[in-house]
């Protein structure tokens, strides 16, 4: 629309006097268009997935996640469950009761003892392997959980079920749930963020799928060495404004092609991921850079030790992440697959992630942070007590997932409490009993959702990370 003129008398032309009217159409010819149309776009614009939403349970305490995956199945009898009878049954047979010895139990077997002492820590007088000193002094801010049961023996079927609830893959991740249940606090960075080693789990990126959910919930690796995004910085002489032009007309281009698919959801999340990129050109080399944390804080997590280097820097990245809203980070750390010279194996992988773990609570809680940020700690089950060689050192373990160990802290669990117990010998679980699912369901209560309210309309049904509902337990809540 032109402004009109303005003639105060017939046959008279005088100056023209701006109107309001001509105040605003005049800005369509100035740099202060660009803001002031930003403004009136934000204004319309409809939230995105990633928006953040309230939970089902206002009340929960938990609004992050830092997941610590310990890949291969540490075994819970040599870390965090002593079996004292073990000492007594030491390199004694081991017969399955009732039952027929197959094939690969053809060989003789021998219970085990663990190569580890124990010591009870904090005042809550928590069960740890001694080699867990630096945890050891955070022991009270820990809930350990003894009676978790998994359905499978087999690593990748375990991952997928620890990690999205289904043994078969395809499937979202806990991750994109929570994702999709509460949006994100930080909209210029994903918020699932997964921080793998150099070789990814077993069952590969299927453990952080957002699976039937829409892509905008899947998890976002970052590389272990190099970048830890690929392309992250533009091209030599590509300015931020060359950028803008291309999105925004890539974005007219999409755009037009959307409207004539409109259910086309992975188009819309990709449209949705070129922005959030250009976002993330600005926040994520900031947030990845570890240079500017003081010695000190470093130092805590073990950077710049050979041992701890690696898995510090991970757990020193969470609490950054963490900081800068992102609402789910997971952390991988493998090699847990101990089935022989398990004191030589489980000794280097303890020593490689106790300080960094320590720190991270220790920081967390110095930082206001660790009330609202939930840890889990786990693998994928836990270990025999049998599997041992008679007259050798290489004693190991074998796959268990009737009996293992899984802890957390802070976000609302019940610090300095040991939760449910497993039978002498460490082979089941028989006090506190519950399936990964129920395990599941808890995790999502303690971030204020509803497992059964959680659902997505999927296969001509609607589905949830229990698959077909799960019992909260209770008993790990304060």
């Amino acid at each position: 629309m032109k402004p009109r003129p303005y003639f105060p008398c017939a046959g008279a032309r005088a100056l023209h006097l701006p109107t309001r009217r001509d105040f605003v159409y005049g800005l369509g010819a100035s740099l202060g268009s660009v803001a002031f149309s930003a403004l009136l776009a934000d204004e319309k614009a409809k939230p995105g997935p990633l928006a953040p939403k309230p939970g089902h349970f206002p009340e929960a305490k938990a609004k992050h996640v830092i997941f610590l995956m310990m890949e291969g199945g540490p075994s819970h009898i040599d870390t965090f469950d002593p079996k004292p009878m073990l000492q007594k049954m030491h390199l004694k047979e081991f017969v399955r009761e009732g039952k027929q010895k197959s094939a690969m139990e053809s060989g003789k077997r021998y219970y085990v003892q663990s190569p580890f002492q124990f010591i009870k820590a904090g005042q809550s007088g928590a069960d740890m392997a001694e080699n867990w000193s630096h945890l050891a002094k955070v022991a009270d801010e820990i809930c350990f959980y003894r009676g978790c049961t998994v359905d499978s023996v087999n690593h990748p079927t375990a991952m997928y079920q620890m990690n999205t609830g289904n043994r078969f893959g395809g499937d979202p991740g806990i991750g994109s749930w929570v994702n999709y249940g509460l949006g994100s606090a930080n909209q210029d960075l994903p918020g699932f963020i997964v921080l793998p080693e150099v070789s990814y789990p077993q069952g590969g990126a299927a453990n952080w799928s957002n699976g039937y959910l829409p892509a905008h919930y899947q998890g976002t690796p970052l590389r272990p060495k190099g970048s830890p995004i690929l392309d992250l910085s533009p091209p030599a002489g590509v300015t931020r404004e060359h950028q803008r032009k291309n999105l925004d007309l890539i974005a007219s281009l999409n755009a037009a092609h959307a409207a004539e698919h409109p259910d086309h959801a992975e188009l819309a999340a990709r449209m949705d991921s070129y922005e959030l990129a250009f976002r993330m050109q600005m926040q994520v080399p900031e947030t990845l850079d570890l240079s500017k944390e003081n010695e000190k804080t470093k130092e805590a997590y073990g950077i710049g030790k050979d041992t701890t280097d690696a898995f510090g820097r991970k757990c020193l990245l969470a609490r950054k992440l963490v900081e800068k809203g992102v609402r789910f980070v997971q952390l991988y750390h493998g090699s847990w697959d101990s089935h022989d010279y398990i004191e030589r194996a489980h000794g280097n992988l303890v020593a490689g992630v106790d300080q960094p773990i320590a720190a991270l609570i220790a920081d967390l809680k110095e930082r206001g942070l660790l009330d609202s940020t939930l840890i889990v700690w786990c693998g994928e089950f836990g270990r025999t007590p049998d599997n041992g060689v008679r007259g050798g050192t290489a004693y190991g373990r074998d796959h268990n997932p009737n009996a293992m160990t899984i802890w957390l802290a802070g976000g609302g669990c019940k610090a300095g409490h040991t939760i449910g117990a497993t039978d002498e010998l460490g082979m089941e679980a028989v006090e506190g009993k519950a399936h990964v699912r129920d395990f599941h369901v808890t995790l999502l209560r303690l971030l204020g959702l509803d497992d059964n309210k959680l659902t997505f309309y999927h296969g001509g049904r609607f589905k949830q990370l229990s698959q077909f509902g799960g019992t909260v337990i209770q008993d790990l809540i304060a």
